[in-house]
């Protein structure tokens, strides 16, 4: 779970590009792709965390892998939509998920 804190740490960035346009500054274009290398980053982490996970018996949530790979994908898409403008388009209002838990599957008891 400390990993996933991590992951976090990542994202924090991304509050600072809040912006439409192109981004202008060369300064800002290496900031950008920064943040492009961490999110690819954090998507391999997750990826290899999904699989390495255990189930306990009476574990209630567990962590929700695919929306949080959605999410990266999204923001990914957002930053590279920002770098590299087609055309002027009217922005995704669709909000970010950011709840990452699962309810877990209760376990049958083996016969």
């Amino acid at each position: 779970m400390q990993t996933i804190a991590h992951c976090y740490l990542f994202l924090i960035p991304l509050v600072l590009v809040h912006s439409s346009g192109y981004a202008a500054s060369a300064h800002e274009q290496e900031q950008l792709s920064l943040i492009q290398q961490q999110l690819d980053t954090i998507e391999r982490l997750a990826t290899r965390a999904e699989p390495a996970r255990t189930f306990e018996p009476n574990e209630r949530y567990r962590f929700d892998y695919p929306r949080l790979t959605e999410d990266i994908q999204r923001i990914r898409n957002g930053v590279q939509g920002y770098m590299s403008p087609s055309r002027a388009q009217p922005r995704d209002a669709t909000e970010l998920v950011s709840d990452y838990r699962l309810d877990a599957l209760p376990v049958e008891p083996s016969p």
